[in-house]
């Protein structure tokens, strides 16, 4: 008996000294981690091409949640460029085609294409990808393709979060590899369910970070441009500016007054069948009371036969005030 209870003893024991380990080596990565980031921080494989911002001449070393150094180069950032433009044409269907043309030839491809076929009121939405040394040259050859009418750019620097997620996947890469040496050396089955679980856990967060460093990759060696070629006798529609001052704030007002009245009005909508159910027969039950309560008051009482009525004392014909009266008492 003794036996037995040494041994379940031992076994919990050696459970809990294994998930004392695994906590021990999960602080423990990250802070060993974190100071040899210069050397990991590089992404594995193809995704190290598309991060322009890391392990460039002079690129400073970070830490997750670091501040990005000041000091990089615009060529050292990593930028995200869109650009929007309207280009009115003679041609819709030609000058598309010149866009696919000017598009691939710069080493990008076609994201989307949408077009109607009308003579003069023909138009064409293509979405283009193009790389981002290229992002200038391909607007400005598009902008060439007709008369352009409109032009937005813009740009976002996403180079603190590639930095991050850099020293992230290399932390949580260190993880992975700590579960994977403790679940060679698990000795029961319990130890080897749990440590199997922690490690499935670890490498599917490995994967999704992994999978947002490939998608802002993408991003930043990847530019968009919407581009928008209209017909001669096309009508561009083209949302208004935002304009601060009192029309913006009267126009603001007014749409709002019209939500709430439109709001009044669905739930006045959504009560009246309820009105009506309830209510109309609500009325019917308090009309029939009242009148039941009439019914049962009845007409006055009149005086019995052979008794007759108290006669009703006759008013006493005073004179006006201030006039002598004939009558002596």
């Amino acid at each position: 008996m003794r036996d037995r209870t040494r041994g379940r003893w031992g076994g919990l024991l050696g459970t809990v000294g294994l998930i004392a380990v695994l906590v021990l080596t999960g602080c423990t990565a990250g802070s060993d981690d974190s100071a040899s980031t210069s050397g990991a921080a590089q992404p594995a494989g193809a995704d190290a091409a598309r991060e322009p911002g890391l392990q460039q001449d002079g690129a400073a070393e970070t830490k997750p949640g670091a501040e990005v150094p000041t000091n990089l180069r615009v060529d050292q950032r990593s930028i995200v460029y869109t650009g929007s433009m309207t280009v009115r044409v003679k041609e819709v269907e030609r000058a598309a085609a010149d866009a696919v043309t000017i598009a691939t030839g710069a080493g990008g491809f076609v994201g989307g294409d949408q077009r109607t076929s009308v003579t003069g009121d023909a138009e064409a939405s293509l979405t283009l990808r193009v790389p981002a040394d290229r992002f200038g040259s391909v607007v400005d050859a598009l902008a060439e393709l007709g008369r352009q009418e409109r032009r937005e750019i813009k740009t976002e620097d996403v180079t603190e979060e590639t930095l991050d997620l850099a020293a992230r996947i290399s932390t949580q890469q260190a993880r992975v590899e700590s579960g994977r040496r403790l679940l060679a050396q698990a000795k029961s089955l319990t130890d080897l369910v749990m440590l199997e679980s922690e490690l499935a856990k670890r490498e599917a967060d490995l994967v999704a970070l992994q999978a947002r460093q490939r998608r802002l990759g993408d991003l930043t060696a990847l530019s968009t441009i919407t581009v928008r070629l209209v017909g001669p006798e096309a009508v561009v529609v083209e949302e208004e500016e935002e304009a601060d001052g009192f029309l913006d704030g009267l126009r603001g007002g007014w749409e709002a007054l019209l939500g709430t009245v439109r709001v009044v009005l669905v739930v006045f909508g959504a009560l009246l069948p309820w009105l009506i159910a309830v209510g109309v027969p609500a009325w019917v039950v308090i009309w029939l009371v009242r009148r039941d309560r009439r019914g049962r008051a009845g007409p006055p009482v009149a005086a019995p036969a052979g008794h007759p009525a108290a006669p009703v004392p006759a008013p006493r014909n005073e004179p006006p005030a201030g006039i002598p009266s004939d009558r002596t008492d």
